[in-house]
C-alpha cells in the first residue's frame, strides 16, 4: 500500500492557520475583559437596603477637606453605566474645572437601571432613592460636601431618576438636571418638602421619550407631552413668570421665574434632537437620532446650580 506524504509546506500553513485562529481568540478575549471592566468599573461600594451599590467617583486634583465643595450626583439611563454616562456628559472636565466632585451611582438588574415606576417590591422607586440617600451619606463621612450645594441630573431613565429624588429627597438636593427624562414618578405621588428648582434638555425628535407624548418604538407607556410637563413643573414652584429666551434654528428655551423660595424651571428644546445629551459625546444616530452640539448641557446645569443653592 503506497503511503501518500504531505508537503512540509502544509504543516507550516496549518499552523500559521492556528496560530492566527489563537491570536483572534486571544485579542477577542481581550476586548471582552477590557469591556467588562470599563462596564464595571467602580469607585466604591456600600450596602443599602440589603443590596451591594457601586458608584464611581471623581474628586479634581484642587479637593482641600479644609473647604466644603459641591457635590454632583450624575445617574446613567436605561442600559448604560456609570462609567459611560462620565464619559457622555464629561462633567470630570468640568469638576477639574470648577472644584467640584462629581459621583455616578450605578443602577441594578441587567441591563442596569432605575426604579422610577412601579409598586411591586421588586420595583419599589424608595429602595433606589434610599441608595442615592445612603450614597451621600457616605461620601459626606469620608469627603468635605458642602450639604446646601448637592445636587442631582441624568439621561433618559437617569432624568427620571433626578426627577424622583427630587419629589423624596428635596431636604438634601438643592436643583436637578433632566435631559429626555421627562417622566417617572406620577405627578400625584411627588410631594416635595420645598420647591425644586429644574432644568430640563428635550429633543423634538426624541424615538425613545416622545416629545409630543404617548408611546413610543421602545416603551409602551403614556408618556406625557414634554411641554405640559414642564408647565405643570413650574406650577408646582408656584412660578408666576414665563418667558421665552434667545431662539435659533435649532434651539429655542423659556424660563420660568418668580417661584417659591427661587425655584426657576428652565426648558430647552432641540429641535431634530434625539435623545442624547447636548453638547456631549454623540451616540449612536440610528438608535437615539441625532446629538446637538449647538449647546453643552453640563455647562448649563453647572451655571443653572450655582445659582440655586439649597435655601
Amino acid at each position: 500500500m503506497r503511503t501518500v506524504r504531505l508537503p512540509g509546506s502544509f504543516f507550516q500553513i496549518l499552523i500559521r492557520i492556528l496560530l492566527v485562529i489563537l491570536l483572534i481568540g486571544t485579542v477577542l478575549l481581550a476586548i471582552l475583559v477590557v469591556t467588562f471592566l470599563v462596564v464595571n468599573k467602580t469607585s466604591g461600594s456600600l450596602v443599602s437596603s440589603g443590596e451591594k451599590r457601586t458608584y464611581l467617583l471623581y474628586v479634581p486634583d484642587s479637593y482641600d477637606p479644609q473647604k466644603p465643595v459641591p457635590l454632583v450626583i450624575s445617574i446613567h439611563g436605561f442600559a448604560e453605566w456609570p462609567a459611560h454616562q462620565a464619559q457622555i456628559s464629561r462633567w470630570n472636565e468640568l469638576a477639574e474645572q470648577e472644584g467640584f466632585i462629581v459621583v455616578y451611582p450605578s443602577g441594578t438588574r441587567f441591563p442596569k437601571r432605575w426604579r422610577t415606576m412601579g409598586s411591586s417590591s421588586s420595583c419599589d422607586p424608595m429602595i433606589d432613592v434610599h441608595f442615592i440617600e445612603d450614597l451621600i451619606d457616605q461620601l459626606e463621612s469620608e469627603y468635605s460636601i458642602d450639604p446646601t450645594r448637592i445636587y442631582a441630573n441624568g439621561l433618559s431613565n437617569g432624568g427620571g431618576m433626578s426627577v424622583l429624588l427630587a419629589c423624596e429627597l428635596s431636604d438634601r438636593i438643592a436643583a436637578i438636571g433632566s435631559v429626555a427624562g421627562a417622566y417617572s414618578y406620577p405627578s400625584e405621588l411627588c410631594h416635595p418638602q420645598r420647591p425644586v428648582p429644574l432644568i430640563a434638555f428635550h429633543g423634538t425628535a426624541d424615538p425613545i421619550v416622545p416629545y409630543l407624548g404617548g408611546p413610543s418604538r421602545s416603551f409602551d407607556v403614556p408618556f406625557p407631552v414634554v411641554p405640559q410637563w414642564m408647565k405643570a413643573w413650574a406650577a408646582r414652584n408656584h412660578c408666576t413668570q414665563g418667558f421665552e429666551g434667545a431662539q435659533t434654528v435649532e434651539i429655542s428655551s423659556v424660563s420660568y421665574t418668580h417661584c417659591d423660595q427661587n425655584a426657576e424651571v428652565v426648558f430647552y428644546t432641540i429641535t431634530g434632537g434625539g435623545h442624547s445629551w447636548p453638547g456631549g459625546e454623540p451616540l449612536p444616530t440610528w438608535i437615539v437620532g441625532e446629538t446637538s452640539l449647538s449647546i453643552n448641557a453640563t455647562d448649563l446645569m453647572w451655571n443653572f446650580f450655582v445659582l440655586h443653592p439649597m435655601p
